[in-house]
């Protein structure tokens, strides 16, 4: 069963901006990032079809709310009635809640076991399709340095933001090799697969963005739409 993880990254390397808070979810400018799915969705029908065809999710407390600390009863996600998960969403967290049940086929599990114990609960769930990590960047970090996602999918947009929340921070370890090249429209994505690991860049910036993007943990090449693989030491 493959692990992936679609994670929107300005170009300097940030997930998100500084200061998350309920106005802003993605952190000060970061709503930048998404612009890409909003602004272009026809552009990008099929990059933005493939987030959302996952058995089973995983994410962090801040992915799923501002909140920080006991939760309020009252929040139920960013995403209102009806979530776009449309399958079981497994949230970590340190604080025990009951599972809230959404219109749709969302239920948010609220997790306190561990990332590993985590994505078992999420396989267990997913029958054939692929556990997706959806973020944010910490999460997705703790996963990447486990080894236990196989196509990591960075959709680079086409925004500095300065500051914020590092996606790849302490893992310059990780060996990385292109596996193919898609272009689209306003965005740059890289994937990484548990031994493979995607990069796709559709971003209109220019080349020279993401080649000092990619020379930050000083591997692979470039294009406008990259796939980078994960080696795991293969």
């Amino acid at each position: 069963m493959t692990v992936t993880c679609d994670m929107m990254v300005a170009e300097d390397g940030y997930a998100a901006g500084v200061n998350q808070s309920l106005q802003h979810p993605l952190g000060e400018g970061g709503e930048r990032l998404a612009r890409w799915r909003f602004e272009r969705p026809d552009e990008n029908a099929a990059e933005i079809a493939a987030i959302a065809t996952a058995g089973a999710y995983i994410m962090g407390r801040n992915m799923f709310g501002p909140g920080r600390g006991e939760w309020d009863d009252e929040w139920t996600g960013w995403w209102g009635d009806d979530p776009p998960y449309h399958a079981p969403v497994f949230v970590l967290t340190h604080y025990p809640r009951a599972p809230l049940v959404m219109q749709g086929g969302t239920t948010f599990t609220l997790v306190t076991a561990g990332i590993e114990a985590t994505i078992e609960q999420a396989r267990a769930v997913a029958g054939d399709r692929e556990v997706a990590i959806a973020g944010g960047a910490a999460t997705a970090r703790q996963y990447l340095a486990a080894g236990l996602i196989d196509e990591l999918r960075l959709h680079v947009a086409a925004a500095v933001l300065g500051a914020g929340e590092p996606l790849l921070a302490g893992l310059e370890h990780l060996t990385l090799a292109i596996m193919s090249l898609v272009i689209t429209v306003g965005l740059v994505l890289f994937a990484i697969a548990g031994q493979a690991w995607y990069v796709w860049v559709a971003s209109a910036v220019g080349a020279a963005a993401l080649v000092a993007f990619l020379l930050l943990f000083q591997r692979a090449r470039f294009k406008r739409m990259l796939a980078l693989r994960h080696a795991n030491g293969a």
